[in-house]
């Protein structure tokens, strides 16, 4: 079966098989690797050695922002948060929850936040010590751009959270360019191309032990995860977590730099994206969102008329394809990943696959 949903993601065989082995998480020969994963990862987002740090959670990439927001804006504090998707409705949620205030700047789902814009926001409320921001949209596939949004944020003197979970390791990023970010979260999984079970923040050690105390969650502390790093070492975990998921990330990680990296996986995944943008809509479907608004992560087309979401993806499971069986766009859609470890023969037997379910359901007129 091929898995195209903007995550969990098509894995090699290699990462998977990564996980066979039992291990013990407090042995003195786990620790030099865990120590050298987290260096990767904070070189992997432009994290300088003494002024960043990784910090790893298990869980979910709605685990590690939560915490995010919880350690870096304090109680009671407010957090501008550009809304056009899902995902960004899901960060403002995470926040009201932790009991911060949260300013929501709406835009159109169908392309990314402006400059312009989020300064207007920032100046017009002064009470936003913080702006979260989602990198990548995988509801409609929009691009949000952080370097672009973080240099307003830097002028404004205020702070920033960006949530890269279906980004890092694909889209830009450079952190020691972008002083004003307290850190940037993300999973195991998506672009790294491993397997779900951790999400990790790099983060600025300055900010993090400055907001020690914020958070009032020890789980979902990240200034916490910090200290047990400064008391107990960079190797040490504060709980048990699933640490096969390590060994998989690592070598996920190992495939990545074979590849050529971070500029090379995205000239793949932007390969990927436009042949299934061009497919689709050669089929007759109308695509989301126009070909200079269309993200590397996933393509997300409108519903044709009489399409049952439940049973196309059935059918295209029928085909040896799964989907995403849900969309969180403003207007019916579905939509089909494509980042993981597939290229164009994947995405080829993807149209094929889409193709066929649409003429079983006798929807390909309708397309």
């Amino acid at each position: 079966m091929l898995l195209l949903t903007p995550g969990p993601v098509q894995t090699h065989p290699s990462v998977r098989a990564a996980m066979a082995e039992d291990i013990a998480p407090w042995d003195a020969a786990f620790r030099p690797f865990y120590t050298r994963l987290r260096e990767r990862i904070r070189a992997i987002a432009g994290g300088v050695e003494g002024e960043h740090v990784t910090l790893p959670l298990q869980g979910a990439g709605h685990m590690i922002l939560e915490a995010a927001i919880r350690t870096y804006v304090a109680p009671g504090g407010a957090i501008l948060i550009p809304m056009n998707g899902e995902y960004a409705v899901r960060m403002a949620r995470l926040a009201r929850e932790a009991g911060r205030e949260v300013v929501e700047l709406h835009a159109p789902d169908t392309r990314g936040i402006t400059p312009g814009e989020v300064a207007a926001a920032l100046a017009a409320h002064p009470e936003c010590g913080h702006l979260g921001m989602v990198q990548s949209e995988t509801g409609s596939g929009i691009v949000n751009d952080p370097a672009a949004i973080g240099a307003v944020v830097r002028a404004a003197g205020r702070r920033m959270i960006l949530d890269a979970v279906s980004a890092f390791g694909a889209l830009p990023l450079d952190l020691a360019a972008q002083p004003e970010m307290d850190a940037v979260v993300f999973t195991s999984n998506k672009c790294l191309e491993g397997l779900p079970g951790f999400g990790f923040a790099v983060a600025r050690v300055d900010r993090t032990e400055q907001c020690a105390g914020n958070a009032r969650s020890w789980s979902l502390d990240l200034s916490d995860v910090l200290a047990n790093s400064r008391q107990n070492g960079m190797g040490s975990l504060r709980f048990t977590g699933p640490v096969q998921t390590l060994r998989a990330l690592d070598v996920a990680l190992d495939r990545f730099d074979a590849e050529g990296g971070r500029a090379v996986r995205l000239a793949r995944y932007q390969a990927n994206a436009a042949a299934l943008h061009r497919g689709l809509k050669a089929l007759g479907l109308k695509p989301y969102l126009e070909e200079a608004d269309q993200g590397p992560i996933v393509v997300t087309v409108h519903q044709p008329a009489g399409l049952v979401l439940a049973d196309f993806v059935a059918a295209l499971k029928r085909q040896g394809v799964t989907i995403s069986s849900y969309f969180t766009t403003e207007a019916p859609s579905f939509r089909i990943g494509a980042i993981g470890d597939i290229g164009l023969p994947e995405i080829a037997q993807v149209l094929r696959a889409v193709e066929a379910a649409l003429a079983e359901l006798g929807l390909r007129q309708a397309a």
